[in-house]
């Protein structure tokens, strides 16, 4: 008896072990589980213990927010108010799906330096942004050299993971309300934003082997196939789906048939109410996407932590 008892401890602690190596994706939307019109954030760990966040926007409750824990890493893809954070939500469950509440605002810092502020965290960006943050870190009492450069090409490697930033063909103006005084209202007036270089979409390689592509906001690119799947051979992707101003379902279903390739995705930023009670609604950019997929596709569902292995594969919370 005790020797059946030590071995199932023995596969108890092994499976442990396993579990523990895998990838944990946690949405931080504007609804408990749901997928908004706002949603774009993540908390991404790594198997290390490395924790980040991708993209904070308008959904997460600025510093505060108790679904955040520790940070180590922000990632920003580019400047724009539904990434960086112009404003965010009073409250989770504020407003509706389709219209959450978002009228605290975060100008002139962005809720992605707020957050970075208070929890000591690295802001990895890459074209022209990090100088930028920095300026805005030493501002608000944070490290300039905590904002980080990830430039086209090369790869920096932060807390055990590697990042490196892939070109996302889309606009990236600093808007004037981010500058402030007279500066400006001088720009506002002129009807001119501010340039911080090109936007990004990252690819990063956890300590478990997994490879993933984070799209930011893009149209479709040629870097997609020869860069995201021919070099980095990326097994994740999350992808943009939100239309009209980056890819829409059709175009980000092809770029994920036909460029990337992985073994699975998660759709993101659809820019609608998506789901209700938790179910993809029919007829809606999200279903037309998922149904024209060809890879699974898994729904960021706020609060809903997923996991995966090095093989893009989702073993857990999926």
């Amino acid at each position: 008896m005790k020797t059946k008892a030590a071995c199932l401890a023995a596969l108890g602690l092994f499976a442990s072990c396993a579990l523990a190596q895998n990838v944990k994706m946690t949405p931080l939307g504007s609804f408990d589980g749901e997928f908004c019109a706002f949603d774009r954030a993540l908390v991404i760990e790594d198997p290390n213990g490395t924790r980040m966040l991708f993209d904070p926007g308008r959904s997460v409750v600025g510093a505060s927010d108790p679904r955040l824990g520790k940070i180590d890493i922000v990632l920003v893809t580019h400047t724009h108010g539904d990434h960086l954070g112009n404003a965010h939500t009073s409250a989770v469950n504020a407003g509706t799906c389709a219209q959450p509440d978002t009228s605290v605002s975060d100008i002139p810092n962005g809720n992605a330096v707020n957050i970075a502020v208070a929890k000591k965290s690295k802001i990895v960006t890459g074209s022209d942004m990090p100088s930028f943050f920095a300026a805005k870190l030493k501002a608000n009492g944070g490290n300039p050299a905590d904002s980080m450069l990830a430039r086209f090409g090369a790869t920096v490697t932060v807390g055990g993971v590697k990042i490196a930033t892939v070109p996302a063909l889309h606009s990236n103006g600093l808007d004037p309300d981010y500058v402030g005084g007279d500066l400006g209202k001088a720009m506002k007036d002129a009807g001119i934003w501010g340039d911080v270089g090109l936007a990004t979409g990252y690819v990063l390689r956890f300590s478990n082997g997994l490879v993933a592509y984070f799209s930011g906001d893009t149209g479709i690119t040629a870097e997609q196939d020869v860069v995201v799947r021919g070099h980095y051979k990326a097994k994740l992707a999350i992808m943009n789906i939100g239309d009209v101003l980056l890819a829409g379902p059709t175009e980000a279903a092809y770029i994920i048939n036909e460029l990337v390739k992985p073994t699975a995705v998660i759709v993101s930023h659809a820019n609608e109410a998506a789901t209700r009670e938790g179910k993809v609604i029919p007829g809606s950019r999200t279903d037309t996407f998922m149904k024209a997929v060809k890879v699974p596709v898994y729904v960021p569902l706020s609060g809903r932590t997923m996991e995966f292995n090095a093989d893009g594969k989702c073993v857990a919370g999926c």
